[in-house]
């Protein structure tokens, strides 16, 4: 077992992994900038280093003042959460050849993964249902893009190989549009991340987001957690997730899980995973794979009993798998609501002191914030300050224990979004389950 792990994150997730170090009997490094020196994951860390000033470049971002706190306090490897550096192959690359261990995948999985393009043929050969599309880059052959639009069938969606967070994407309804929109794709591709590569695909109108937990040993093994929903979005940001989603067949479950087993073993995959799918009429069409531990993992821990972040934290010390594949049962249901430091109106970004912080209890409620009374959020970082969990047999009960632990959560002295929460899950769509990914943002306009 690992000695000594350095957490390369802040906040919630930054507590979340060093909660799981301490059940392992892990000492742990808290790395922070100059804003974030009173975390509580700082305060409950063996040690701690500050590695530069509040911007992320400077400090989260920075990779030698990392890898130098890491050789300072003798760490023998890093976990680097979600977000920052958690999916940078050449940070991945560099712990990795200075003589530590990186907690996630290897380098070359990260970036083959990275690059949708690469990722997509990686599913293809495995087995994973793809959306139709170019099956590659596009290139400068207008006559093949315009041809090969038409096949696919109007509306069709251009995206960047090497994009994310909402970004790099453009809908095209007709030929006419096409190929300036591809220009100007990737124009903002090579702008927003170094690479103008883009892709075309079926435009799928009304589909849900359903997304695939895997956890891989590294050496050929892997399993399965079960699916969530996170179909409740604006801008592209998730607000509430679930697990299991709800409404999926039997045979379609079972048909998409082994193909993500499959796909993992193919690579060899290493540590915790996400499939992200768009799901339309009891089909899954791959989009993407998140080589990290998500936000919303603990909706997955919930219903089959599985922590995640010691999984990864076990498999980079060398141990194999805790559980096998038929280890794994369902039970219930769970439901999580990121709550942000955010009007709930507007959504700008609320930082300040909180005065008070009361986080709600019971059976099957679960929070995971690193917020307390006099804590100062800063206006530097994300603005997600706590995820709120409520866990139950069937998901209707599951949902109620939900909007009583939001009743219950007071956060006095910024504004946050608990209101919108609240509103949600009362929601009657939202309670009867299956909304598509455009279902919150058409709410939120009418």
């Amino acid at each position: 077992m690992l000695e000594k792990v350095l957490i390369a994150n802040r906040g919630e997730i930054a507590l979340r992994v060093l909660r799981a170090c301490k059940e392992l009997g892990i000492k742990t490094v808290a790395v922070h900038s100059t804003a974030d020196k009173d975390l509580m994951h700082v305060r409950l860390s063996d040690e701690s280093v500050c590695i530069g000033p509040p911007a992320a470049a400077e400090s989260y971002l920075n990779v030698p003042s990392i890898i130098a706190a890491m050789e300072l306090t003798d760490a023998d490897a890093v976990h680097p959460g979600y977000g920052f550096l958690s999916e940078n192959a050449d940070f991945a690359e560099q712990v990795e050849n200075s003589g530590f261990v990186f907690i996630g995948p290897t380098a070359e999985t990260i970036r083959m993964m990275g690059d949708k393009v690469s990722a997509i043929d990686v599913m293809r050969e495995a087995g994973v249902p793809t959306v139709p599309g170019s099956n590659g880059p596009l290139d400068s052959n207008n006559e093949r893009t315009l041809s090969l639009a038409k096949k696919i069938g109007y509306p069709v969606i251009i995206k960047a190989a090497a994009g994310g967070g909402g970004r790099g994407m453009r809908v095209v309804h007709n030929e006419a549009a096409l190929l300036k929109a591809i220009h100007v794709t990737q124009t903002e591709a090579k702008s927003f991340f170094g690479d103008g590569t883009v892709y075309l695909e079926k435009f799928l109108e009304n589909p849900r987001h359903v997304e695939i937990q895997v956890i891989g040993d590294g050496q050929g093994n892997a399993i399965c957690l079960g699916d969530r929903d996170c179909s409740l979005q604006r801008r592209h940001q998730k607000v509430i997730e679930e697990a299991p989603a709800p409404g999926i067949p039997d045979d379609v479950r079972t048909d998409i899980t082994n193909t993500c087993i499959q796909a993992c073993k193919n690579m060899k995959y290493r540590g915790a995973g996400t499939l992200e799918f768009l799901y339309e009429d009891e089909r899954f069409y791959f989009i993407e794979m998140n080589t990290r531990v998500q936000v919303e993992h603990p909706v997955t821990e919930m219903v089959t009993g599985i922590d995640i972040v010691k999984e990864q934290l076990c498999v980079a010390s060398g141990e194999p798998l805790s559980v096998s594949q038929e280890d794994i049962s369902i039970t219930g249901h769970s439901f999580e609501c990121r709550i942000n430091a955010e009007d709930p109106a507007t959504f700008l970004p609320s930082p300040g002191k909180v005065k008070l912080f009361h986080a709600p209890g019971g059976p099957g409620v679960r929070v995971d914030s690193h917020l307390y009374s006099g804590y100062a959020v800063p206006p530097f970082y994300d603005s997600l300050v706590a995820k709120l969990i409520s866990h139950a047999s069937t998901r209707e009960q599951a949902l109620v224990r939900m909007q009583i632990a939001l009743d219950e959560l007071l956060i006095d002295g910024i504004r946050s979004n608990i209101p919108l929460h609240r509103d949600l899950v009362r929601d009657r769509e939202f309670q009867r389950g299956g909304v598509n990914i455009h279902y919150l943002e058409n709410k939120l306009e009418s």
